[in-house]
């Protein structure tokens, strides 16, 4: 099979054959505030509670399932800072081959641990993923081992499409898939199935704005990378799609759209809040789209997004959190300068107090160039109830007579 030819729905309907022992039917929940900002019914789809907590497993068990024994026999290696490279280690361990996976040196630990614990030989190579794959090319030509690519191969993206079968059983009448989209792997797995089965299904990927490839490659009519990239949704920062995924998307149509960082922490923040679930900033792009973009998508309902992965670092996520939090006006630092003398702490204060905003924390600060003998610049963290009440906050200091500048 040539990398551009197009996946048929036997080898979908086989991949799904092979992983349904194995691989966990993923929930589709119903999403109440999602609905109700859109006007339409609005579900889950719910990859993060996958094994190994996103999609990947589905593709990398697809292709590693599929290798010849000569192949089995010398084992498999990959190249992943996180979900690539926990698919690829718990889906060799579970099929009985030998795995070593190439991560940066700075890879997160809890993915790092986790793909040991998955059976995988770590090795730690670069700084970047570009020399993580080098390395582990190095070992494919050295040992004959098989590079497992994350989305580039017609397996991996016939394993994704299993995502699709399901969802069409979970959901027979849905009109739109919105999809987090970085390689394409997964975004070319639905585009291919729903080619199949529910042509008139509206697909929707969702790139990263400061990382996204796909919307000047589908322009251009072929792939085209990026130069630079710079995102907390480090699972969908791929430079350049893949050629078997670009020709699943631009054969089907697909519309992709770009989400920024304020939207993407937002939407981290809605999945923990509203439907309880822990969905990392990549795996939360298409929820990110329905908060930013619904009125300009042309929906059709009801709606499925797809919730892509779950694995965050435990620290990331407290900073997440509170980017979610600023982004969503319930957090507000501010710097003003007052008079350091006795009391005036105390009627600043007493100030934000009567606005009913609430102290999280403040620090002052005597050594500003800018500050005068008396005074003294003082930083407050408040925790507010949105967007409006955060502008009342600010009016009301104004009007109590204070200089308020706001800390980004």
């Amino acid at each position: 099979m040539s990398a551009m030819e197009l996946i048929g729905l036997d080898r979908i309907e086989s991949a799904a054959r092979l992983l349904g022992p194995v691989i966990r039917r993923t929930p589709l929940v119903s999403s109440r505030v999602l609905s109700e900002r859109t006007g339409l019914e609005v579900r889950l789809k719910c990859e993060n509670l996958q094994r190994t907590g996103s999609f990947k497993p589905r593709g990398a068990y697809n292709r590693i399932a599929n290798l010849p024994a000569a192949d089995r026999e010398r084992g498999v290696v990959a190249a992943s800072a996180g979900n690539h490279a926990q698919g690829v280690a718990w889906s060799a361990t579970t099929l009985g081959i030998d795995s070593t996976v190439f991560m940066p040196v700075g890879a997160s630990l809890p993915k790092l641990v986790a793909t040991r614990a998955y059976g995988a030989t770590v090795h730690q190579v670069g700084d970047i993923i570009d020399q993580s794959l080098t390395a582990a090319m190095d070992f494919a030509e050295s040992t004959g081992a098989t590079l497992i690519h994350p989305f580039d191969h017609p397996d991996i993206v016939a394993g994704q499409a299993t995502v699709a079968l399901e969802l069409l059983e979970q959901l027979p009448e849905m009109g739109t898939v919105i999809v987090p989209t970085g390689g394409g792997g997964l975004l070319a797995g639905i585009a291919a199935a729903l080619r199949h089965l529910a042509p008139d299904v509206r697909v929707i990927g969702v790139q990263a704005a400061q990382a996204a490839a796909w919307p000047e490659s589908l322009a251009a009519g072929k792939p085209v990378a990026l130069e630079r990239m710079s995102t907390m949704a480090d699972g969908i920062a791929v430079g350049l799609p893949g050629e078997v995924p670009f020709a699943h998307v631009a054969d089907h149509g697909v519309t992709v759209v770009t989400v920024g960082e304020d939207a993407l922490s937002s939407a981290l923040l809605l999945c923990m809040e509203r439907a309880k679930l822990i969905v990392e900033p990549a795996g939360a792009a298409a929820v990110a789209a329905l908060l930013c973009h619904a009125g300009e998508l042309d929906l059709r309902g009801p709606v499925c997004a797809i919730l892509s992965g779950g694995n965050v670092d435990p620290l990331l996520l407290t900073r997440l959190i509170g980017h979610g939090l600023s982004a969503a006006g319930r957090y507000l630092a501010v710097r003003v300068t007052i008079s350091d003398r006795p009391g005036s702490l105390g009627r600043l204060l007493a100030a934000v107090g009567a606005t009913g905003a609430s102290v999280l924390d403040v620090v002052h600060s005597r050594t500003g160039a800018w500050l005068a003998i008396e005074e003294v610049e003082v930083l407050l963290t408040l925790e507010t109830r949105g967007h409006g009440h955060r502008d009342d906050v600010l009016d009301g200091l104004e009007r109590a007579g204070y200089t308020v500048r706001v800390q980004d």
